[in-house]
């Protein structure tokens, strides 16, 4: 009820902001699977569909589905295309795109619970290989041993139903940097994640916790620097690492890109299509901290 709520009072404050540069808006609540029959109250060749949603009620995984249906009825609609959005589900695929391309990633591989001896890099992190939001990412998620690791192994298989992805943990400062643009992208101020507040590495990430669950330890201790404190000749870097990423899996119109930065190096942990722009979300946060507000930031991305 607390993720419908926010979702309406978000989409509540973008349509304001639209309203007020002078743009006719209406809102579509999706309450059912049937988009089409929604889509079918508007006409193609007039209406642009700001696609804010990341799934069809009670359809698992439908994203890219729902790209596909406004697609499919000849909409213009902002966002990324259904193909972009399903290869940023697949980890395993994202990743080896990226290293073919000379971006640096954290080294990893999808383990099952009886592979977990084979693994010998710890700290090393679980996560889902086929999931956003940081679902199943706890403190628990960094382990420092095999028994562990294969405990959280099966905590992936079993809650998500989908295999683990095990990672070098990269324990280095977090950046979740917003791009936007086609052809021509631009990178907004990336925002820094403060783990100062931890001294236990099993603590320094962004959990679902940390997301969503104000309250939490991670939720009221890991803090937003932005902009991030980096110097010309790293900022420089960080902008090159993202651009590619952007451009390596073909994100159109926005994305945000996090990376984390280890001993000089910037290692891309996940890119991000469609990513929140909420008013309180990093992306919007950084468009405000340039001069640009929430309604010129939707109007810019129209």
């Amino acid at each position: 009820l607390t993720e419908i709520s926010d979702a309406r009072s978000s989409g509540r404050i973008l349509y304001e902001a639209l309203r007020k540069e002078g743009i006719e808006v209406s809102i579509e609540e999706l309450s059912n699977p049937g988009l089409e029959i929604i889509l079918e109250k508007h006409a193609p060749e007039d209406t642009i569909v700001f696609n804010l949603c990341e799934a069809l009620p009670g359809i698992p995984n439908s994203e890219r589905r729902v790209a596909e249906i406004i697609r499919e009825k000849g909409f213009t609609y902002t966002g990324n295309v259904p193909e972009v959005i399903e290869l940023s589900y697949d980890k395993q695929k994202t990743k080896e795109l990226l290293i073919s391309l000379g971006i640096r990633v954290p080294y990893g591989t999808l383990l099952a619970p009886d592979e977990a001896a084979s693994w010998t890099i710890f700290p090393a992190i679980v996560k889902p290989s086929r999931e956003h939001c940081s679902l199943t990412l706890t403190e628990k998620s960094v382990v420092f041993d095999t028994g562990s690791l294969r405990e959280q192994i099966r905590l992936v298989n079993r809650e998500l139903d989908q295999p683990a992805m095990v990672e070098d943990f990269i324990d280095g400062r977090e950046f979740h940097v917003s791009l936007w643009g086609n052809g021509r992208v631009e990178m907004l101020p990336p925002a820094e994640m403060d783990f100062s507040a931890f001294s236990d590495v099993h603590d320094r990430l962004c959990t679902y916790d940390a997301k969503f669950i104000p309250g939490s330890v991670h939720y009221e201790n890991i803090h937003t620097i932005l902009p991030s404190t980096l110097t010309d000749g790293e900022l420089a870097e960080l902008e090159r690492v993202c651009r590619a990423a952007y451009k390596a899996i073909g994100c159109r119109d926005y994305g945000r890109i996090d990376v984390r930065l280890r001993d000089g190096a910037f290692y891309v942990l996940d890119i991000n299509p469609n990513p929140d722009i909420s008013e309180d979300a990093s992306m919007a946060s950084a468009a405000e901290h340039v001069g640009i507000s929430h309604g010129d930031m939707a109007s810019n991305l129209l």
